[in-house]
Parts: structure tokens; C-alpha cells; sequence
């Protein structure tokens, strides 16, 4: 009877324990929302996290959970870079109040953002977003090592001069 007593203490402290461990800050950040794309773009969202690199920008390769080659994450805290391919279409790739920039034969999109900016292929399906840290606020070189990988996995959906 008295084991009884000590086993709902024993499961509250290794939840204690559990939940204090998935509050540090290289772990606040570990869960990524997945993307849903049609079956076409899911097969180019995997043909690019095949060709991904294991480090960018000084950040290793480390993924997000759950597991899916959809997403991918390098560094954490404000040095931070986490990609999501196959994004619905988002509203910014249009508004011409965001500002743009190619790098390495793709063009991106750039959202200002507290936290860090948020760059969008353009002129690609599936979309593919990278959301940054706050280190790389006026840092457009993070998008370098993207340039091969997309631009070969991606598909182009229209011709820029």
C-alpha cells in the first residue's frame, strides 16, 4: 500500500524532470511544424534535404522533431537556421513591400522579422522557407550554401531576367 502512495510521486517527479529538460533553450526550438505539400512537391522537398548541407554558416546539421525530410535545422538559439520545404504559398512572395535578393542563381524573399529574418524561394514550387536567428538580422550569406541544393531539387515556375 505504501508503494502505491510513492509511485504517483516518483511519475510526477520524472515528468518534472522531462518537462525541465524541454525548456532549455536549445530544445525550446526542437519541435518544427512539418508542411503538408501535394505528393509531386514532397518527392522535390526530399530530392533537396538529400542534398543539404551538414553545416551552415558554422552550425551543424541537426534536425528537428518530428523527424521529416521536409524540414531541416542548423545551430540554435539567434544563430539558429531552420528550412521548411513545400510551405503553402505565402501572401509575401507577391507584396512587393518585401524586399528581394538572388543568391547563387535563386531569388528569396525577405521578411524582417524580431526574432530573425524569414527568407521564401521565389519563382520555385514547392516553396522553401528558412527562418534565421536575430545573428543574421543583415546576413544574406546564410543563403549561400542554399543556392546548389535548391536550385538543383527545385524546380524553376518561371523565367527572371
Amino acid at each position: 500500500m505504501t508503494l502505491l502512495r510513492h509511485r504517483p510521486l516518483l511519475v510526477l517527479s520524472a515528468v518534472a524532470v522531462l518537462a525541465a529538460a524541454g525548456c532549455s533553450s536549445s530544445d525550446a526550438t526542437a519541435d518544427v511544424a512539418v508542411p503538408s505539400p501535394p505528393a509531386k512537391e514532397a518527392q522535390a522537398c526530399a530530392a533537396l534535404d538529400r542534398l543539404l548541407p551538414g553545416t551552415v554558416a558554422g552550425q551543424k546539421r541537426h534536425d528537428p522533431t518530428p523527424d521529416s525530410p521536409l524540414t531541416a535545422r542548423w545551430g540554435d538559439g539567434d544563430a539558429e537556421i531552420v528550412l521548411r520545404c513545400g510551405i503553402p504559398r505565402p501572401d509575401e512572395v507577391a507584396d512587393p513591400k518585401y524586399p528581394g535578393v538572388e543568391v547563387e542563381g535563386v531569388s528569396w524573399t525577405v521578411q524582417a522579422r524580431a526574432q530573425g529574418p524569414r527568407f521564401i524561394t521565389q519563382y520555385r514550387e514547392p516553396y522553401v522557407e528558412l527562418l534565421t536567428g536575430a545573428r543574421y538580422e543583415h546576413d544574406a550569406s546564410v543563403l549561400q550554401p542554399f543556392g546548389a541544393p535548391v536550385g538543383k531539387a527545385i524546380p524553376k515556375t518561371l523565367d527572371v531576367p
